[in-house]
């Protein structure tokens, strides 16, 4: 682990990192304890309160470029990394597992440190209060101690993203990644170590095996604020257990995102957003899993994703034409599997896929591209989250059905609207629950663009200047004017 400035062992000895394609141990990392917590945070407040990391600029600015720099350097051996613990497809990490973060996730906010509204003049004004002219300012300052929680599915762009902006603002980080995925956090860490001035403390990487390890940091009055990226139910947890301490929260959660197919969309391609769910075995919280055809072309569109779904066979995530790699553990496996048992029982009708082993896969945590026709939205396979390659296809009567459905749903993180027209997609756009959406297939991913959700999917924004604002405090200033 990297912490104060320094690599350590955990004090709770060892776990395994497990490849979910092979189920083969491929190491083990160091395990941390709750006292180890207890230290990270402590580094972490004297890092802010003592140094002048909150106030220096530049040297943050060096900094994530350094990091930058040292990540270039040993690219491909983080790519073979995600693809060992995370059973990503190796064409994903040319993409959103490694590349696409890669590229803007620390410069986009190096160089935002430069444009940013630190402080903003409101001018001067008689104060009716005090009776004085008065020169009035707002100043952005860091929030303070960070603690940044990373899900399994995608580690590293969403470290990377944490970190970017957390630092960028001023803030000390404490990363707590997922027992499944550590060694690109660890590798993460090494780097700090070696290749930057990130003085000590300002970052620390704390890996447990045991998930009450991180509620150290929810509890901690010494930290100011939870960046978490994972689960509606455990981010309610962190809710809940902040509260004691007013944490400040930023919390990217679940979903349940629907395609919209119009009736005067491009009907094939339209279907072949139902392909999504396939995409690293569904295991992405913005993955479209609800598909609403037209009940005009209902039987047409099932026939086309048929053909899709029965194309798609799980398998290897070294080779670059997989598509769907395996889940990440057993349990989620189990879990998935549950869902389509349970689909198949509240009368839902199973068109490709199933509960079993896909065939040839002795080895590894795989799930069969399954396909659901004939759902109704209030199954428990429309409202709740799976995490794996299930794709619900759901018929409306007409637009404003289709709306209704989208938006019946207890989340609001992303959502999808297919149409000939791109002033009749955006004007369907405007009606939807969701913090993202894409048009026609697109998707506005990237450093500089906002990623959240409603409702159940979360509170705040991670990236663009919405990211940044997030992780500082704001503080009005007064003086007479002079």
């Amino acid at each position: 682990m990297l912490m104060d400035g320094k690599l350590v062992e955990g004090t709770a000895g060892a776990f395994v990192n497990i490849n979910p394609a092979t189920e083969e141990v491929i190491g083990e990392v160091t395990d941390a304890s709750a006292a180890d917590m207890r230290r990270a945070i402590d580094a972490a407040r004297r890092a802010f309160d003592d140094t002048g990391w909150s106030t220096d600029r530049v040297l943050r600015q060096q900094c994530l470029l350094q990091l930058q720099e040292a990540l270039e350097a040993e690219r491909e051996e983080l790519r073979e990394e995600l693809i060992a613990e995370v059973g990503c497809p190796r064409s994903l990490t040319y993409g959103p597992q490694l590349d696409a973060p890669l590229s803007d996730a620390l410069t986009y906010p190096a160089a935002l440190i430069d444009e940013y509204p630190w402080e903003t003049s409101l001018g001067d004004a008689l104060v009716s209060v005090t009776g004085v002219n008065t020169t009035r300012k707002v100043w952005r300052e860091p929030v303070g101690v960070v603690g940044a929680i990373v899900p399994w599915n995608f580690p590293f762009e969403v470290t990377i993203q944490k970190l970017g902006q957390a630092l960028a603002t001023g803030n000390t980080v404490i990363l707590k990644p997922a027992p499944n995925t550590p060694f690109n956090a660890t590798r993460v860490g090494r780097l700090i170590a070696e290749h930057t001035d990130i003085p000590a403390g300002v970052v620390n990487v704390v890996t447990a095996s045991d998930h009450l390890v991180g509620e150290e940091l929810t509890l901690s009055p010494k930290v100011d604020l939870i960046s978490f990226t994972g689960s509606t139910t455990v981010g309610m947890r962190i809710m809940e257990k902040g509260a004691a301490t007013m944490k400040r929260l930023f919390l990217e959660l679940g979903g349940k995102s629907a395609t919209i197919v119009l009736e005067d969309a491009d009907f094939a391609l339209g279907c072949m957003m139902g392909i999504a769910p396939c995409v690293h075995a569904g295991q992405g919280c913005a993955n479209p899993t609800r598909l609403l055809l037209p009940r005009s072309r209902y039987d047409e569109g099932i026939e086309i994703l048929r053909g899709i779904y029965e194309g798609v066979q799980p398998g290897d995530p070294q080779d670059a034409a997989t598509l769907c790699g395996p889940v990440i553990s057993g349990r989620q496996r189990a879990r998935i599997r549950g869902y389509v048992d349970r689909g198949m029982a509240e009368g839902a009708r199973l068109v490709v896929g199933g509960s079993e082993q896909p065939d040839g896969l002795d080895k590894g945590f795989f799930v069969k591209p399954t396909l659901f026709a004939d759902v109704d939205n209030s199954m428990a396979i429309a409202q709740e989250e799976i995490f794996g390659p299930v794709l619900s296809v759901i018929a409306y009567d007409d637009e404003d059905d289709a709306v209704r459905v989208a938006n019946d749903s207890p989340y609001g993180l992303a959502g999808n609207v297919m149409s000939g027209s791109l002033d009749h997609a955006l004007a369907v756009a405007t009606r939807l629950r969701a913090g993202f959406i894409g048009i026609n297939g697109t998707a506005g991913y990237g450093a500089d663009t906002p990623f959240g959700g409603y409702k159940n999917s979360g509170v705040g924004r991670q990236n663009g200047t919405a990211g940044f604002d997030q992780y500082t405090e704001i503080k009005s200033i007064a003086y007479p004017a002079q």
